[in-house]
């Protein structure tokens, strides 16, 4: 089975990530600690502000080429002050877009012509995966002492901790993107029993946050729901898939074609349901990207991949499936 589609994972770090890049590299190299840290901060500030540059983008192949720099600057701002917030969602939000779009889809790819070129570009893929997970997990250890340290033995208790209502919006980002992070790490670790053990804090985190805010950006919770559920041994729930599909399509109004080609992942090809599994990418299609500037790359990036499972439809169905019923998904 493929690995997880997040299209809601990948939104970017924000616009002024160019703007400041120059100044960043300068002020690396400025003396002064005191002052040092507190120009990086502001740096930090701006980066996690704003809109993204990035998400906004019509040129998929460009952004790729860009991230890996706007990476190692963050890094680097990050060894001159840790525990900065803005820096460390920066970085969580960055490599996991950075791997899913440009090392874990390729692995996909590849897996049909070249299977060690595929292992190994998997293989990266997790390390960048986990490193956006460190990164979050950070985060959300500053604001909750002692929380990435019981996450694994009990995760329920672990995140029960993040009940802050006034920091509620600094909050659900980080457990957003530590859930994503780690999630699609599982994702391409398909026979690694360690990882795949790790689902429950995955599961934890995001039940967490739908209590906390489950419209957060446009339902992204429940649409990460549909998306975990391809990582998951065992037959999928459908029920409570479909319930997820439908809250997330209410709340993002139908914005993000992403979600339909999650649905179509977790549901349409086990029950190999040929006929929903189309009709799901036609929608993913039909997206206009243009339309809703600030979700544009995420749904160029869907778009890339409804293509690519369209051309593969004879190999994931060995049959034809019967048309839905009218009660099908919508």
């Amino acid at each position: 089975m493929s690995s997880v589609d997040v299209m809601s994972v990948v939104r970017p770090f924000p616009s002024q990530t160019v703007r400041v890049a120059a100044v960043a590299c300068l002020l690396l190299m400025a003396s002064g600690c005191s002052i040092k840290k507190y120009s990086v901060n502001t740096v930090g500030d701006a980066l996690a502000e704003g809109n993204s540059v990035y998400e906004t983008d019509e040129d998929v192949p460009f952004v790729g080429e860009a991230l890996p720099f706007g990476l190692k600057l963050v890094e680097s701002l990050l060894q001159e002050s840790p525990e900065h917030r803005g820096l460390l969602i920066t970085a969580t939000k960055g490599f996991v877009l950075y791997s899913f779009a440009y090392v874990d889809y390729p692995a996909e790819v590849a897996a049909d012509e070249d299977i060690s070129r595929s292992r190994e570009l998997r293989t990266r893929a997790r390390k960048f995966y986990m490193r956006a997970h460190r990164y979050g997990i950070r985060g959300l250890d500053r604001s909750y002492p002692g929380l990435a340290t019981h996450l694994t033995a009990d995760p329920a208790a672990a995140v029960s901790v993040v009940h802050n209502k006034k920091r509620k919006q600094q909050d659900l980002p980080f457990l957003y993107w530590t859930a994503a992070s780690l999630g699609l790490a599982i994702s391409v670790s398909k026979n690694d029993a360690a990882m795949l053990a790790r689902i429950p804090e995955v599961e934890a985190i995001l039940d967490r946050a739908l209590e906390l805010d489950e419209g957060w950006d446009n339902g992204a919770f429940h649409e990460f729901q549909v998306t975990l559920a391809g990582s998951k041994p065992g037959a999928p729930d459908e029920a409570k898939i479909r319930k997820h599909y439908q809250r997330a399509l209410e709340l993002s109004g139908g914005k993000r074609g992403g979600l339909h080609v999650a649905l179509a992942q977790a549901l349409a090809v086990p029950q190999q349901n040929r006929a929903e599994f189309t009709s799901l990418l036609n929608k993913a299609l039909a997206v206009d990207p243009d339309e809703n500037v600030e979700y544009r790359l995420v749904n160029l990036l869907a778009q890339r991949r409804a293509r690519w499972l369209l051309e593969r439809v004879d190999e994931l169905f060995f049959e034809e499936a019967p048309a839905p019923s009218p009660g099908g998904s919508s």
